[in-house]
């Protein structure tokens, strides 16, 4: 499986778009990108590399797997 881009392995989290607003009220698009961490895992038995928002790592909903083992 590919890394998503720009996703969250475990909720999904993704890119929110918005306006950057000026001072004088002039408005830009802008993105805001979340804060995501490649962290070996433990998926359907292999060690894979998958890209995991700080949010979910610290609320420690996926298992990081133990060091010393090859990824697959």
């Amino acid at each position: 499986m590919a890394i998503a881009r720009h996703r969250c392995y475990s909720c999904g989290k993704g890119v929110a778009f918005g306006n950057n607003v000026s001072h004088a009220n002039n408005k830009t698009r802008r993105t805001w990108k979340p804060n995501l961490q490649v962290v070996r895992t433990m998926v359907d038995g292999k060690i894979e590399k998958v890209k995991v928002c700080t949010r979910c790592l610290n609320a420690g909903k996926v298992k990081r797997a133990p060091r010393g083992q090859a990824v697959a």
